[in-house]
């Protein structure tokens, strides 16, 4: 069965990613797994450094992370749900590439402290995972839930976004969340709308996701600031999910990191979907 992984580091803000994870995985019928990657120099006292205390230190460590996974799974009511955890010794970076490479994982969720949004994630491990990992993530704000019925918006500008089959299956798996399936797809241009442009962009999405109902809308320089626009996009049609590409820094990228965006995203948007190209 396929997995969604969340990361942990025993904070408030995992907590809140793990529950989010536990009930997309009821709506998706899947498994989650926690992770804890212990930093290879924790627990290491030079003084009374030895093979028996460092495995100790390593137990207790499992304990802990599957003691806390129990009370956040009982508080919130999801005993019937297969849930395992995974601690292992490293960098979260290699722990979750090793884990991800012998495992059927369909997402990464991790929790954000702070405001929400590309800029809430820099300097984290989550824009560690955003950055380095090529595993569709989900970022989840503070004390977001994951709705009923979930908008979801994929920002794109056709020309530079273009999505690998793994994140073709994500995006896929993710839509099954609304019934019937639906999309907005937001596409962002900073010159002058290509009409060529558009009615391929428009056509390869409807290959790409054939059993999906699409709704495409445009911004493009006419706006007086493509920022402004999305937050009234994003805003207006009450995006829960916010689904971005990561690419070098894209424009989608850029904009979505501008400070009048990021306000927007900390009223609104419940999670960000970061796929990679």
């Amino acid at each position: 069965m396929k997995q969604i992984l969340v990361a942990s580091d025993f904070s408030t803000n995992a907590s809140h990613a793990l529950r989010y994870a536990l009930s997309l995985a009821v709506r998706l019928n899947m498994e989650v797994a926690v992770v804890h990657a212990i930093h290879p120099t924790e627990g290491i006292n030079n003084s009374t450094y030895n093979a028996i205390f460092i495995e100790d230190y390593y137990a207790r460590k499992r304990a802990a992370l599957q003691e806390w996974t129990d009370q956040v799974v009982q508080e919130n009511k999801y005993n019937g749900l297969k849930v395992r955890t995974v601690v292992e010794v490293g960098y979260l970076r290699n722990v979750v590439t090793k884990y991800v490479e012998y495992t059927d994982v369909s997402f990464l969720v991790m929790g954000i402290t702070g405001a929400t949004g590309i800029k809430g994630i820099v300097g984290s491990n989550a824009s560690m995972a955003v950055t380095k990992l090529r595993i569709p993530t989900l970022i989840v704000p503070p004390e977001s839930n994951l709705s009923a019925t979930p908008v979801i918006t994929l920002a794109t500008d056709y020309k530079t976004t273009k999505l690998s089959v793994r994140d073709v299956k994500a995006l896929n798996r993710i839509l099954k969340l609304s019934d019937p399936r639906k999309l907005e797809i937001l596409h962002i241009s900073e010159k002058e709308l290509d009409d060529k442009l558009v009615r391929n962009g428009e056509k390869k999405m409807r290959q790409l996701l054939p059993n999906v109902e699409i709704n495409f809308n445009y911004v493009d320089e006419d706006d007086t600031r493509p920022s402004h626009a999305i937050v009234d996009f994003v805003e207006n049609n009450q995006t829960d999910i916010l689904c971005l590409v990561k690419r070098n820094h894209n424009m989608i990228y850029r904009l979505f990191a501008s400070s009048t965006v990021n306000e927007v995203l900390n009223r609104s948007v419940k999670a960000i979907l970061v796929l990679h190209e």
